[in-house]
């Protein structure tokens, strides 16, 4: 019941949900309780609720403290996932290559795994191949217009830079009287 609540947007009534029946559970569901659901509604809901409205910026921020409060291999893909978003790769990359590295709950988790591998697809996607990263930045606009330039200069005759119809007049001056 209180997944369907946490999913509907309603997080502090299935907190209270919780609350209330689980006085009724033994002891060892109270700590399963404790550590799964009231953790999980408390921690990343807002982070989530950024990444929803697209501010990836403040989701990083928010799933960066819930990785610090509870951490897991899991959980820890999400701010690489707004990094990626963000279009920050290097950093995004790096998180992945940690996440990989480290031994979190749940690094068994082949669900995991597949996120792991899911994100890294997707950043190896967004960025573009290595041969295309080392070529020097040209500026194809004024590298076109020179080149177009030289090639004028190269091949189309001497021309005046004066106006037309004063290439008819100057043929003219010596005939003008004052």
């Amino acid at each position: 019941m209180a997944v369907v609540m946490k999913q509907l947007g309603r997080t502090e009534e299935a907190i209270e949900a919780i609350n209330s029946f689980r006085a009724l559970c033994s002891g060892q569901a109270q700590e399963s309780l404790d550590n799964n659901a009231l953790l999980d509604l408390f921690k990343g809901n807002l982070a989530w609720a950024y990444t929803q409205k697209g501010n990836f910026m403040a989701a990083e921020v928010g799933y960066k403290k819930a990785q610090m409060i509870d951490a897991d291999n899991n959980k820890a893909c999400n701010p690489a996932h707004c990094l990626i978003r963000q279009a920050r790769y290097d950093e995004a990359h790096n998180i992945l290559e940690n996440v990989w590295g480290a031994n979190y709950t749940g690094s068994e988790d082949p669900k995991a795994k597949n996120r792991m591998e899911e994100l890294l697809l997707e950043l190896d996607s967004k960025q573009p191949p290595p041969f295309v990263q080392n070529l020097p930045v040209l500026n194809l606009d004024n590298d076109f217009m020179n080149g177009l330039e030289l090639l004028k200069n190269k091949w189309a005759p001497p021309r005046s830079r004066r106006l037309p119809i004063f290439e008819e007049i100057c043929t003219f001056k010596d005939q003008l009287a004052c």
